[in-house]
């Protein structure tokens, strides 16, 4: 029993050596814990500072979005859509230079036939007027001395008018004397005849004569009424010779008229050319073809519209040839330049792009709009500005054409 108890006192009796080495454990333990806290501690803090040190180096915005060229196709001249090709519908893929709708051309087809007629009848103008320049020409110097000799023969022709008119007015007075005479010796015998001193046929003779002579008279009057027309119509027969040595005298002015006329033939032709071009210009625009490669957007034209000169039919909008529009704050444009990498996030498809800065903006976008901010009331807040940034896209980043304008966008612009 004592023996018992001894030994069991000796086990539950403290051991010095143990307890100093579970000591030294947990002094370990501790000293290794604090160890990592500071690993941990330096870590981070190298870390942090690496990442400070590295955005540094970079803006970034959300501000951003994908931009493009819209080709808006409207008509130039008015007319009936007879056509609209099926592939130009929305959201549908067309390729520059494909017919994409017509208008009916009949009326333009018309236009033409009726400006190339007209150019015809131009072009003949135009020789008759230049086979005029050499006759007038010849005639210039023919002319005059035609003109003077007709009007030389215009004055003869009027002495001798005149010379005749004087010969009738003698013989009228001769005729007059006769006639006179007959007339008394008709009316003696007609007193002797009712008398019976004479014959009847005796008075039949000498009325018979008095009547001729009469007669005569008459003829003379006419004659000498005719005698004065054509003196009339020599003296005027003269003036129209005296206008024609006029003309004649202004040969070189009629010359150059001709000349002048030639030359405004030639014009007109140039002007009736001009006028068939427009109306074959007219009848290919009845035809709207795509300018570009894209996809169709916002169609409003179906066949049997009636469409006017600038009214906008659909639109295409070429999704190869895009870029990013991304609006820095104006504290961020101290170290940008164009050439600088960017890198594009497009949340669309949880991927980035690759591209450059190419070019600054020359004003922040509020100036750009409708009604710009006027600071001049006094009323100043200042507002940190945006300026949009230009960023082309590297060759080869969207080979399927994913991109199109309006998706959202995140941009990071390395600044070194």
């Amino acid at each position: 029993m004592a023996a018992t108890t001894t030994v069991n006192e000796l086990h539950e009796a403290p051991n010095p050596t143990k307890s100093e080495n579970e000591a030294g454990k947990v002094i370990l333990s501790k000293w290794i814990v604090r160890g990592i806290g500071a690993i941990v501690l330096i870590g981070a803090a190298v870390a942090g500072t690496m990442f400070w040190l590295d955005a540094r180096h970079f803006e970034t915005t959300d501000d951003a979005q994908v931009d493009g060229h819209f080709a808006a196709l409207s008509t130039r001249i008015e007319g009936t859509v007879v056509w609209v090709n099926p592939n130009a519908e929305n959201d549908h893929s067309v390729k520059a230079g494909d017919l994409l709708l017509q208008l009916d051309p009949r009326d333009f087809e018309v236009a033409l036939e009726r400006a190339k007629a007209n150019l015809k009848v131009r072009e003949a103008q135009a020789r008759g007027a230049q086979l005029e320049v050499p006759i007038a020409d010849a005639a210039a110097f023919s002319q005059l001395h035609s003109a003077e000799a007709a009007h030389q023969e215009a004055l003869e022709a009027v002495e001798t008018a005149q010379a005749d008119l004087l010969g009738a007015r003698h013989r009228l007075e001769q005729d007059q004397a006769v006639a006179g005479r007959a007339e008394r010796d008709r009316v003696r015998y007609q007193a002797l005849v009712e008398k019976r001193e004479i014959s009847r046929s005796a008075y039949d003779s000498r009325e018979t004569e008095s009547i001729a002579a009469a007669q005569t008279v008459e003829t003379d009057f006419a004659t000498i009424a005719a005698d004065e027309r054509k003196v009339a119509q020599s003296r005027s027969l003269v003036e129209q010779r005296e206008a024609q040595v006029a003309s004649a005298r202004t040969a070189p002015q009629q010359l150059q008229n001709a000349r002048e006329n030639s030359a405004t033939a030639q014009g007109a032709i140039e002007q009736a050319l001009a006028e068939v071009h427009a109306a074959e210009l007219n009848l290919s625009y009845t035809k709207v073809y795509a300018p570009v490669s894209g996809v169709v957007g916002h169609k409003t034209v179906e066949p049997g519209h009636r469409v006017q000169p600038g009214q906008t039919v659909l639109t295409v909008v070429p999704v190869d040839d895009i870029w990013v529009t991304a609006n820095f704050k104006e504290t961020q444009l101290h170290h940008m330049r164009p050439g600088q990498p960017v890198t594009l996030h497009a949340d669309s498809f949880d991927r980035d792009y690759r591209g450059v800065v190419e070019d600054m903006a020359g004003a922040s976008g509020p100036l750009f709009s409708l009604f710009p901010p006027e600071n001049a009331t006094g009323n100043y807040v200042k507002i940190i500005q945006r300026f949009p940034v230009r960023v082309h896209i590297d060759k080869g980043q969207d080979p399927g054409h994913d991109l199109r304008p309006g998706m959202s966008i995140e941009a990071k612009v390395r600044v070194d």
